[in-house]
């Protein structure tokens, strides 16, 4: 990235006055360039034009209506030098790819307010390798006060259009998060980032589990464009369940049974600070603070897809993923082990969950997913309404582990996911049941999800694509929970069973239903398929 020249001590400070929202014709230019197409110079409106000082080159400068082009001004030759055209040739970056805009200025000891202006900075949003993401900046040397003026309001003009950005956050930070860093991954590298992008933040430091959803019930987030959270899966699973929860009480709906329920009223974006981070590795394609951050300044939204819990006659809760049997026995041997690393207490708990492998008599029953094409299909052929909504279908048997998940749930583990061919948002779920089998062939199954072999193709595995599900198991006849000095929970109904939901544990005594709803939260970021599909838009990578 070409960048200014350094002398004394030189800072990146904004000045100038603010300006007010883009007008219409810019909203419009912002809705052409969110299309990501490669911006043709001849196609576009030339907003200014100039020159500036960027590297070592004098260059001109044209800012048009999606992108800033520079190219070295060359002298004039008498005869036609092919390699100095090819290494003199135009760069651009996308407007789109710019969050922010300051006067560059250098302070000397004897300046104590205003410092001898430099010129411009941009910052900007990269693509590297692997989905991630990396903040770059571009200086525009110019020492013209009047100059910089007129090209540093422009820019601030351009950069009010993008009314999807967010302006104002609420931040949540689980201090206990994995390691405890939480606190220093969020000051040290998402802070800074924030404070760049002009944006305003409120933090709250969780003291106690729990304290987010407490808090979210109540806390005023009119002032707010979004909510973030900087914490491991079950952190951010609180938050996602705390924010739609208070939609349901906006919206005047019965809590105790949701049927229907409405979207959240506010994006969540994800700081992954935990163990696992399956949430980010899935939303972004990688566990990344930075990238994570940059989806958030850049104000790129995800709509996901998020399953209600619940049991007889009673709603428990909001989640993306879970875990019946082996999964949840894990974590609640994980839970009694707190005192624990992380890590140790992870491998700990999967230790003695293979050990005192058991599988759960179930009896499950799930109604299986048709795309909106296939329904729309069946109608026009005049299907009856039950014949094509009410297709249940049951399962029965010894099950070792049953995974429930409408989200791919990615992590370093198991980098294609605990369940690959599941979207973020197609509004609908795997269930994927492994049953009864000796515990090397499991293990075997187990492991796959670490390598690039289809970790289902054991004939104890059964994968489906759903849209409800509900686990009842029969009885309590895998005994006595794992760990032996903690033993399963006693209700007026019986013994409780362990699920994992999204790292969290919940135990239930009876049968769980699971639904999914379609594109019921929004997150900041993008999906892979997305990602992927994007192309670099600053040449001078």
């Amino acid at each position: 990235m070409p960048r200014g020249r350094r002398g004394g001590r030189v800072s990146a400070l904004e000045g100038g006055r603010e300006e007010e929202a883009a007008p219409a014709a810019g909203a419009l230019a912002s809705a052409q360039w969110a299309s990501g197409q490669q911006p043709e110079a001849a196609a576009e409106l030339i907003l200014l034009r100039g020159i500036f000082e960027i590297g070592r080159d004098s260059c001109d400068v044209v800012l048009s209506e999606r992108a800033l082009r520079w190219q070295p001004i060359r002298p004039e030759r008498l005869t036609d030098d092919s390699k100095y055209d090819f290494l003199h040739k135009e760069e651009f970056v996308e407007l789109k790819d710019i969050f922010s805009v300051k006067l560059k200025r250098r302070y000397s000891i004897k300046q104590q307010r205003s410092g001898t202006l430099l010129g411009i900075t941009l910052f900007i949003c990269l693509k590297k390798e692997q989905n991630k993401l990396k903040d770059s900046t571009l200086d525009l040397i110019n020492l013209s006060e009047d100059h910089c003026d007129i090209w540093f309001r422009q820019f601030k003009k351009i950069l009010a259009g993008f009314s999807n950005r967010p302006k104002s956050l609420k931040i949540l930070l689980n201090p206990q998060s994995h390691k405890k860093e939480a606190t220093q991954v969020y000051y040290e590298k998402v802070e800074p980032l924030l404070k760049i992008a002009g944006i305003k933040t409120d933090v709250t430091i969780t003291e106690y589990e729990g304290h987010a959803l407490s808090l979210l019930k109540e806390c005023e987030l009119q002032g707010f464009d979004g909510v973030v959270c900087v914490g491991g899966d079950g952190f951010a699973s609180e938050i996602a369940h705390a924010l739609l929860l208070r939609a349901q009480k906006n919206a005047g709906l019965e809590t105790d049974s949701i049927l229907t329920p409405v979207g959240a009223q506010l994006p969540l974006g994800v700081i992954p600070a935990g163990s696992t981070n399956v949430l980010a590795h899935s939303l972004h394609g990688v566990s990344h603070v930075v990238t994570a951050t940059l989806h958030i300044i850049m104000g790129h939204i995800q709509p996901v897809d998020v399953c209600t819990f619940s049991t007889i006659g009673k709603f428990l809760r909001f989640g993306f993923s879970a875990m019946f049997g082996f999964g949840g026995r894990a974590l609640a041997v994980a839970e009694n082990h707190r005192w624990m690393s992380p890590n140790q207490r992870m491998d700990f708990a999967i230790m003695k969950a293979l050990a005192k492998l058991k599988p759960e008599e179930c009896e499950i029953s799930f109604l299986p997913f048709n795309s909106s094409q296939d329904l729309e299909e069946r109608r026009a052929q005049g299907y009856p309404k039950s014949d094509y909504n009410d297709q249940w279908q049951m399962i029965q048997g010894q099950f070792l582990n049953v995974s429930i998940m409408a989200i791919p749930c990615q992590c370093s583990v198991a980098p294609r996911g605990l369940a690959p061919n599941t979207r973020l948002n197609n509004g609908s779920m795997a269930l994927i049941t492994a049953r009864n089998t000796s515990r090397p062939e499991f293990i075997k199954h187990l492991k796959r999800y670490a390598s690039i072999k289809n970790q289902f193709n054991f004939p104890f595995v059964d994968t489906y694509t759903v849209e409800e599900v509900k686990v009842r198991p029969r009885s309590n006849s895998s005994g006595p929970h794992p760990e032996e000095d903690h033993g399963p929970c006693e209700t007026a109904s019986g013994n409780c069973f362990p699920w994992n939901v999204d790292g969290d544990l919940m135990e239930v005594a009876s049968e769980v239903h699971v639904r999914v709803h379609p594109r019921l939260i929004n997150l900041y970021g993008r999906s892979m398929e997305e990602m992927n599909d994007s192309k670099v838009t600053c040449s001078c990578l």
